[in-house]
C-alpha cells in the first residue's frame, strides 16, 4: 500500500487532453491515484523540467512464434557478440538482473523485453499468431521480461474457414468459428495476411487481387474481408480487423489496397504496414510514390486505421506469413538464405533476410513513402507508429523515427543521402508538417490502447495502470527517447537513465467473446478427417496462459456491447 509521487513533470496525456501541462501522478498497488499535494508519500521522484508521457505501446511488432524464432535462428551472426547484453548483470542483492541475450535484427526474448523498457514501452503485441501454434507464441511472449504483450491470431487462410465461407454455409456458424478460435488461442484479435492467398499459393496461383476468385475455393479476398470485418464487429472485439493487405510490395497496389479498405463495408478496419501496400507505376522505373492517393483514402474514410510500417535503413530480417510474397522475395535474401513453412495448412510463413539501401531506388522511395503517409494523414488517433518490427526494421530504431517526424530539418538532411532519382521522385520537401510531443503521444501511446480496447493503459488519468515514462526534454529528440529518466512498470521502476534495475513479469492481453459452443461439433469433425491435432487440447485455460507467461497477470480486455 506504499505511495509514490512522481513530481513536477510535465505531461502530455492526449487521451485526456492534457498537452504541456505540469502536473504531480500519484501511484499505489501499480495504479495512479488521486492524492493531496501535501500528502506523505513513501517514495519521490523529482520529474521537475521533464517530460512524461504514458508507457509506449506498440501494436505491431513481431515478437513470438515460429516464424520470430526461425527468424532468430536463420541469422546466428546477428547474434554473436552480445552487444550491450553480453555477461549477466547483478542487482544490489547479488541476483541475476539482466541475463544474456542479443540480437539487433531478431532479438532474443530477454534482449526484446529489455530494449522496449529502456526506451520508454511498456506493452508489445505479435500480430500474427497460428492457432496451432498458440501455446509457442504464448511461451516465446510471456518469455520477454518487463513489458505486457498479446497477440492476434491469423485466419482468412486456414482451411475450415475457406470450406465453410465457399460451402456459403451461414455467417452465424462463420462468427461462431471466429470467436471460439480466440477463445481457445486467447487471443486480442484477429490478423488476416493476404486474405486467401496464402491458400491459394499452395493450388499454385501466385497472386489473388480484391475480387479475383481463389482458383479451388472461388471465394475472393473481399469476400474474406467483409465476414471476418462483420464477425468481430457483432462479436464486439475492440480492435478492428488487422489486414495485411492483397498485393504486398507489388508496384500499383494502391488500388487493391484502397479496395480493401472498401471490402469492410464501412465496418472498422485496420491496415497494417500500409506503406508496403502504397505504391504506384508512375515514372521510368514503374515504381513510384501512392502515399498521397492512400493518406487521401484513409482521411476520407473514418472507419479506417493504419499503421505505417516505417522502413529503416540497415541489415534486418523479414518475416510474414504472406508466403507467397516470401517465396518471391527470396531471390532478394541478404545473406543468402530463406525459409518457407506451413503447418497443418492453419496458415504458412516466409523468412527473408534483407538490407535496406541508401543508395537503392527503391529502397529509399520506401523510406520517403512512410514518411510522407505519416505526415500526409490528417488524425494521428488513426495512424500507429510501427517499423513492423522486424520486417521494415528493428523496433530499437523508434527513437530515430520519432526525430524523423518531429524535425524537418532532420529529416531533410537525411533525405539528401538517398538515391538521387528518389529524391526526385518525392513529395517529402514540401511537406512542413512536424511532430509535436502531443502527436507522439498519440501515435504511440493514447492511439494504440484506444484501437486495441485498454482502457486502463495508454494515459495518465486516476485508475490508468502506472505505465509512465519520463524522459528528459532535449533539442535532439531521438536522444530524448532512447534513454528515459525513469520508466515505471505497474507502479515500479524498472528503468532509470536507459538503465535496468528491475524485470518484472509482464501481463497478458487477451478478449473472450461470447459464441455459441455448438461450432465444437464442428470442428470436432473437421479435425478426425483431415488433422493431426485434436480441438478438445486446443484451448488454453486461464490456469495454463498463466504458466506459459511466468505467472504474468492475466488482463481480459471486455468485448463492446456491439450484438444486437
Amino acid at each position: 500500500m506504499s505511495l509514490t509521487r512522481l513530481k513536477g513533470g510535465t505531461l502530455y496525456d492526449p487521451a485526456n487532453g492534457l498537452n504541456g501541462e505540469r502536473r504531480d501522478l500519484t501511484m499505489r498497488d501499480g495504479r495512479l491515484v488521486a492524492a493531496d499535494p501535501g500528502a506523505p508519500v513513501d517514495e519521490e521522484f523529482d520529474a521537475t523540467g521533464m517530460i512524461v508521457m504514458a508507457g509506449g505501446i506498440d501494436l505491431h511488432s513481431h515478437i513470438g512464434g515460429g516464424k520470430t524464432n526461425l527468424s532468430r535462428l536463420l541469422l546466428p551472426e546477428d547474434h554473436r557478440g552480445g552487444g550491450a547484453d553480453e555477461g549477466a548483470t547483478l542487482d544490489a542483492n547479488g541476483r541475476y538482473l539482466r541475463l544474456p541475450s542479443c540480437g539487433t535484427c531478431a532479438p532474443g526474448t530477454l534482449a526484446t523485453g529489455y530494449r522496449y523498457a529502456e526506451m520508454g514501452y511498456t506493452a508489445a503485441f505479435e500480430p500474427a499468431m497460428m492457432p496451432s501454434n498458440a501455446r509457442h507464441t504464448h511461451l516465446e511472449m510471456g518469455d520477454t521480461p518487463i513489458i505486457d504483450h498479446g497477440a492476434y491470431v491469423m485466419l482468412g487462410n486456414d482451411e475450415l474457414f475457406l470450406q465453410l465461407l465457399a460451402e456459403r454455409d451461414s455467417f452465424e456458424r462463420l462468427r461462431d468459428y471466429v470467436g471460439w478460435t480466440m477463445h481457445a488461442s486467447k487471443a486480442l484479435g484477429v490478423k488476416v495476411v493476404n486474405p486467401g492467398g496464402i491458400s491459394a499459393f499452395k493450388f499454385n496461383q501466385r497472386s489473388l487481387n480484391v475480387d479475383e476468385p481463389h482458383v479451388h475455393y472461388g471465394i475472393t479476398p473481399r469476400d474474406v474481408l467483409r465476414t471476418l470485418s462483420r464477425a468481430l464487429t457483432e462479436l464486439g472485439v475492440p480492435h478492428p480487423l488487422h489486414v495485411h493487405a492483397s498485393n504486398l510490395g507489388v508496384p500499383g497496389n494502391i488500388d487493391s489496397t484502397i479496395a480493401t479498405m472498401d471490402a469492410a463495408d464501412g465496418l472498422p478496419i485496420h491496415l497494417t504496414h500500409i506503406q508496403f501496400h502504397s505504391y504506384g507505376v508512375e515514372g521510368p522505373r514503374k515504381f513510384s510514390s501512392g502515399a498521397h492517393a492512400i493518406a487521401d483514402a484513409v482521411n476520407a474514410r473514418p472507419n479506417v486505421s493504419i499503421d505505417v510500417g516505417q522502413i529503416i535503413f540497415g541489415q534486418t530480417v523479414t518475416a510474414s506469413g504472406d508466403t507467397m510474397m516470401q517465396f518471391k522475395n527470396a531471390p532478394l535474401a541478404t545473406p543468402k538464405k530463406w525459409i518457407a513453412g506451413d503447418i497443418e495448412c492453419d496458415a504458412g510463413c516466409g523468412i527473408v533476410p534483407f538490407k535496406y539501401r541508401e543508395q537503392s531506388y527503391v529502397n529509399a522511395l520506401q523510406w520517403i513513402i512512410g514518411l510522407e503517409i505519416f505526415l500526409a494523414v490528417d488524425d494521428p488517433w488513426r495512424v500507429s507508429m510501427t517499423t513492423d518490427h522486424p520486417n521494415g526494421g528493428p523496433f530499437t530504431s523508434y527513437p530515430h523515427l520519432i526525430r524523423l517526424l518531429m524535425d524537418k530539418g532532420f529529416r531533410d538532411e537525411q533525405l539528401a543521402k538517398l538515391n538521387p532519382e528518389a529524391q526526385v521522385a518525392s513529395a517529402l520537401p514540401e511537406l512542413t508538417r512536424e511532430f509535436s510531443l502531443y502527436d507522439i503521444a498519440i501515435i504511440t501511446r493514447a492511439g494504440p490502447a484506444r484501437l486495441l480496447g485498454l482502457k486502463d493503459r495508454g494515459h495518465l488519468g486516476v485508475g490508468a495502470a502506472a505505465d509512465i515514462a519520463v524522459y528528459r526534454d532535449h533539442a535532439d529528440k531521438e536522444r530524448m527517447f532512447t534513454s528515459p529518466a525513469y520508466v515505471f512498470k505497474d507502479g515500479q521502476l524498472v528503468a532509470r537513465d536507459g538503465v535496468l534495475v528491475a524485470t518484472p513479469t509482464g501481463g497478458i492481453h487477451y478478449v473472450s467473446p461470447d459464441f455459441d459452443r455448438g461450432i465444437e461439433k464442428t470442428l470436432r469433425a473437421y479435425s478426425a478427417a483431415n488433422l493431426v491435432g485434436n480441438p478438445v487440447h486446443a484451448a488454453i485455460s486461464d490456469d495454463e496462459i498463466c504458466t506459459c507467461c511466468r505467472g504474468g497477470r492475466l488482463l481480459p480486455v471486455a468485448c463492446l456491447n456491439a450484438r444486437a
